[in-house]
């Protein structure tokens, strides 16, 4: 079973030295939990804007967040290197809260997919490396590919459910987006609910840099999200103030509008067409492929990719990447949407190859 084989091996030790028993569903929970607390004590998770960098690591993390004018800031975001304890991986996610409560959601979040992916990751992997009929060796791709699939639509149901049963959020009006990233070693994997959006930059043939969007922005627009809602007996129509933006509605109330079609919370319209169902995809990374932008609609909204990968490549100083686009976006909002409310606006701007310049971990916290 070669690379799969051993990695699960080194996970399981991991779990089990954390409890110091065999694993068990409850107890692959419990270890993840604990595996997120102690990489938290040993600096290798990021909440707050900084950047991250460990040495040996091919892996640059800049972060950072800026509130707009609504209010408290509903974005959260999390950078955790070596994820479940692996030296070659890392996760990435971005949280874009919405509603009355959706800072609290988007935090929940945050705060249970991480350990809750690796929880079912770790599973997958286990059940895997057991089936006679999976021959790990003759496609290590695929089989990666569908573990991680099934890990994220496993987890985000989870989430999704836990949320609904939560007693101190109210998740009824409130809810989140989630873009989130897995790099094992040379892949990516990109799990995507909403409108938040991961954007690759890559050298083409002719040394240009350009972009490559991971992901799908999840309007209700959409022809497939469209028809799923309409099915639901949900509706879809543009506000006449806002004739661009469609909207996803109660069947007969006027309510919620949300501007995404699918989302973690907002249970008032989860039966008339929302779902929290992942898009998930791999990617095999090159020599070619230099970073990943990963932003929420703030940033989107104002900012092409062209010129999100034009404003990250140019900044010198890869750990003001994330800080300089956030503040090319506020600027862009004064410029571009002159009369209306700036959204919050965060960015990850996740480095796919080696610096030169070796830097250890920083936090640098900067105000909400």
């Amino acid at each position: 079973m070669g690379h799969l084989s051993s990695m699960f091996n080194g996970l399981a030790r991991s779990f089990s030295i954390r409890k110091g028993k065999s694993i068990g569903n409850g107890d692959g929970r419990e270890a993840a939990e604990a595996m997120a607390k102690e990489a938290k004590k040993n600096d290798l998770i990021l909440r707050s804007s900084g950047f991250v960098s460990v040495d040996g690591s091919k892996n640059f993390a800049s972060v950072f967040s800026k509130r707009g004018e609504k209010g408290v800031n509903q974005d959260s975001f999390i950078v955790w290197e070596e994820f479940g304890c692996q030296e070659d991986m890392m996760f990435c996610g971005i949280f874009d809260g919405h509603g009355p409560w959706g800072h609290f959601v988007a935090k929940k979040v945050r705060e249970w997919m991480p350990s809750s992916l690796l929880c079912h990751w770790q599973e997958t992997l286990a059940q895997t490396s057991l089936d006679p009929d999976i021959d790990l060796e003759s496609d290590k791709k695929h089989q990666r590919f569908n573990m991680w699939k099934h890990s994220y639509i496993k987890t985000c149901a989870a989430v999704d459910q836990e949320l609904e049963q939560h007693r101190k959020i109210d998740t009824f009006h409130s809810g989140t987006t989630a873009s989130t990233i897995v790099r094992q070693g040379e892949f990516i994997f990109v799990a995507n609910v909403g409108d938040s959006r991961a954007v690759l930059a890559a050298t083409s043939d002719d040394g240009d840099l350009v972009p490559v969007q991971l992901t799908v922005d999840f309007k209700p627009n959409l022809p497939e999200e469209c028809e799923r809602i309409l099915q639901c007996k949900g509706r879809v129509f543009c506000l006449e103030d806002e004739p661009r933006v469609h909207r996803i509605w109660l069947p007969d109330e006027e309510s919620p509008g949300l501007a995404m079609s699918r989302a973690f919370g907002d249970y008032c319209i989860k039966d008339f067409g929302l779902i929290s169902v992942p898009e998930v995809t791999q990617r095999h990374i090159t020599s070619k492929d230099q970073f990943v932008v990963l932003a929420t609609d703030g940033v989107w909204d104002v900012i092409s990719n062209q010129e999100a990968v034009q404003i990250v490549s140019s900044t010198a100083d890869r750990a003001k990447a994330a800080k300089r686009l956030v503040e090319s976006a506020a600027h862009a909002w004064k410029r571009k949407r002159k009369g209306i409310a700036m959204d919050d606006i965060s960015a990850i701007c996740l480095f796919l190859q080696s610096s030169p310049h070796t830097q250890e971990i920083s936090h640098v916290s900067t105000p909400k």
